[in-house]
């Protein structure tokens, strides 16, 4: 009888254990979808499989860029493809249901919500006016909704191809998607067909066409469809003659009150669209789709484990932040319209501008063969268009921020040996951007004012975004030698490290602000510099302003593209100049004075948290030897800045850019983007274990941490001393584990060695 009850407990003992090992490494269930989707962050909130080409979720007007907006605003539907976290005008929004119970009498059934319930893979909300609930769930290319309707009400749908984000009335607005064209087609009792095409959005693309096919598990009992404001009775199809097109349908009020439906999206066709369907969900089982969608994601996610410790504030940040960062590029391959073939192809790179500083760094660490993939893609694009994207969104090629930053996207996967890349190509793709303009398409693609500067070794003003152009190209020209010394390609090597230099030639050593001396200041094309500007874009007038090292000059002095820093000022820019700091430093006047000059960026608040060429910035306390106060700026902008909340991200996510940025510092690292290294930072966790290719993991494990205990003493990788406050990316994929020896106060470790030179 004791042996019998010895077993039961020990059973026991095992299961309570087996069940808390799987609590543990279950860390799905910590992504919270809401964190960002308030304020600035306007985060994607619907479910979404990891980069996956469908993103359903409520529409809540035409305005908002992710489609949805916090109660008590009205939901006008459920549209299939959005984009998460991004600035600037609206795109897609496209193929929009939305059920109702009553007469087919209106296009417009717009509803409050009472509640929402949302959480990764799910969105849940019901209607005050209908009491109608909405489920919604996704594979790769189809939505899966589950809709109860009341008790004898009618179960009523309206299937909308004509709706989408960023409508504006004026012809040709900027930033603003345009209608083209929409289909309907009631095939059968079961299926809708029809395609959206809209072109325009923030990147001002060509037109794109979005093809759905619609199934539904009940018959369609009575229809209408719309065209150009009216309705038709006994007309299954509206053809595109330019005119928006709709349907509303009915599946009567007996039978069940549950309602299915399955929209498979396509970029390529209708009949594509049903084949997506027949082939990822055929099906009717909604918690099946979830749980495969739930999968996908805890096996990308769960290669960063937590200490079991970690509150659980940090754990919703770390985990939404890895979350975020692979929702976009979006994955279409085998739904190119373009052309044709078996290699990858990536849509939504929204913007590199934005995500090369660190969320392709971070997929590369999290999923590198993926990350092989969005590269070849990129290549892809380069290869049939003939340069690569920069800002690219419904199937184009159409705006660039500043430099050709793809550059950094293919160095960093080549100093990391991301294997599967033909890098010869690569190369290729980097020069053409370096040596051909992009011949009246400097917004679409390519580098804008790149003969000036060829022949100045700078952008000079008058050319949109001169200041943050030439301190880009100067970094994609030394992602470039990197390139090309790695295949030993010697000559293009030493032209491009010296062009790597053309930041220096807007360096003004004698100009001084808050006390700091040396910036990035605007120069003309005879080499003047430039204290006043021309104030706006009058062609009889012309006055000036002053120019200076804080003033942003868009909105108030100029459009927002024609600015000499885009999205900043000459105190952010002067010191992004990543792969040249050790010169930024002695230019500022050593490390004293640079350190002071950090110093007041921060404390004066010149720093802007939201804005991506500052992501450097406050790790910039490495390159004089003082590490510590790198860990104690990082801590104090999280800490200030990032929450759990709705509007806890302090700045637009960018596709992740602003997630990845968090991810990677509550890690304790942070990536110079297109270098071999990373800068090791206090940790905000006591231990991180990622899991790498071949079975191999690295681990970061901190002894004695506490708030006091905040700094590094010593560290060990290991089991040997290391006194570097980086380590390369070849180091952590060996796998090991990396220990550090906390204290009190600041130590020598990491004082000495400092980050790699140029």
């Amino acid at each position: 009888m004791k042996i019998a009850t010895k077993t039961i407990i020990f059973l026991g003992i095992s299961l309570c254990c087996t069940l808390t090992n799987y609590a543990q490494k279950t860390v799905h269930n910590y992504v919270d979808p809401m964190i960002g989707s308030e304020g600035v962050g306007r985060v994607f909130i619907g479910p979404s499989c990891p980069y996956g080409m469908v993103k359903p979720s409520p529409d809540c007007t035409v305005s908002p860029n992710s489609g949805w907006l916090p109660l008590p605003k009205e939901v006008t539907g459920f549209s299939q493809v959005h984009v998460s976290g991004t600035g600037g005008g609206p795109k897609y929004g496209n193929i929009q249901i939305m059920p109702f119970s009553g007469p087919l009498d209106k296009l417009d059934q717009s509803s409050h919500r009472i509640e929402e319930n949302v959480k990764l893979g799910y969105y849940e909300t019901v209607f005050k006016e209908n009491q109608i609930k909405t489920e919604i769930t996704t594979a790769e290319k189809v939505s899966f909704y589950r809709i109860t309707y009341p008790k004898n009400a009618t179960k009523d749908l309206k299937i909308d191809p004509g709706f989408f984000l960023g409508e504006s009335p004026e012809p040709d607005a900027r930033e603003a998607q345009q209608f083209v064209g929409s289909q309907i087609e009631i095939v059968s009792d079961t299926e809708v067909r029809g395609y959206s095409r809209i072109r325009g959005g923030w990147n001002n693309g060509r037109a794109y066409t979005v093809y759905f096919w619609a199934t539904f598990d009940q018959p369609i009992a009575k229809y209408v469809t719309w065209k150009d404001g009216k309705f038709y009775n006994n007309q299954p199809a509206q053809f595109d003659s330019g005119k928006k097109t709709a349907a509303l349908v009915s599946f009567g009020a007996a039978g069940k009150q549950e309602l299915n439906v399955k929209i498979g999206i396509s970029f390529l066709s209708e009949l594509k669209a049903k084949n997506n369907i027949e082939t990822e969900i055929p099906h009717w089982n909604f918690n099946t789709v979830l749980s495969s969608l739930e999968n996908k994601w805890e096996q990308l996610l769960s290669r960063i484990q937590l200490s079991p410790d970690t509150s659980v504030d940090y754990k919703k940040m770390f985990y939404t932040g890895l979350y975020h960062t692979m929702i976009m590029p979006v994955d279409r391959t085998g739904e190119n319209p373009l052309w044709t073939n078996d290699e990858p192809y990536y849509d939504d790179f929204y913007c590199i501008w934005d995500t090369f500083r660190s969320s392709s760094p971070l997929i590369t660490l999290i999923d590198p063969k993926r990350q092989v993939e969005i590269v070849n893609a990129m290549l892809n694009i380069y290869k049939r268009e003939g340069y690569l994207p920069e800002g690219r969104s419904g199937n184009d090629n159409g705006r660039t921020q500043g430099g050709s930053n793809a550059e950094t996207v293919l160095a960093d996967a080549f100093v990391k040996n991301l294997k599967g890349i033909d890098y010869e190509l690569a190369l290729k793709a980097m020069l053409k951007d370096a040596t051909i303009p992009p011949g009246g398409n400097e917004e679409r693609e390519g580098r804008g004012g790149l003969l000036d500067y060829l022949r100045l070794g700078y952008v000079p003003f008058g050319t949109d975004r001169a200041g943050n152009r030439t301190i880009d190209y100067a970094y994609n020209d030394y992602n470039i030698a990197t390139v090309a010394k790695g295949l030993n390609h010697t000559e293009i090597y030493n032209q491009y490290i010296k062009q790597a230099d053309n930041w220096q030639n807007l360096w003004r050593s004698d100009y001084e602000n808050n006390g700091a001396k040396g910036f990035i200041m605007p120069k003309d094309a005879s080499g003047n510099w430039l204290d006043d500007v021309v104030f706006g874009e009058s062609k009889i007038q012309k006055p000036t302003y002053k120019y200076t090292p804080v003033i942003t000059e868009s909105p108030w002095y100029v459009c927002h593209w024609c600015v000499f820093f885009y999205e900043g000022t000459s105190w952010e820019y002067s010191l992004s100049v990543p792969h040249d700091l050790p010169e930024v430093i002695r230019r500022s006047g050593g490390d004293t004075a640079f350190k002071n000059r950090l110093d007041t960026f921060f404390d004066a608040k010149l720093y802007d948290v939201s804005n991506e060429p500052s992501f450097l910035a406050p790790t910039m306390y490495h390159w004089i030897g003082k590490p510590h106060l790198s860990s104690d700026r990082i801590r104090t902008i999280i800490k200030d800045n990032f929450n759990t909340s709705h509007e806890g991200l302090p700045g637009n996510d960018d596709s992740g850019a602003m997630s990845s940025w968090l991810a990677f510092h509550i890690m304790g690292l942070y990536p110079n983007a297109g270098q071999p290294y990373y800068l090791l930072n206090t940790p905000l966790v006591k231990e991180v274990t990622l899991q790498l290719e071949e079975g191999k993991t690295f681990k970061i494990t901190t002894k004695k941490m506490t708030e006091k205990n905040k700094y590094i003493k010593t560290a060990f990788l290991n089991g040997q001393p290391y006194n570097k406050a980086w380590i390369s990316h070849e180091d952590i994929a060996k796998g090991g584990e990396l220990i550090y020896e906390m204290d009190s106060k600041p130590s020598v470790w990491g004082t000495t060695i400092l980050p790699p030179k140029k």
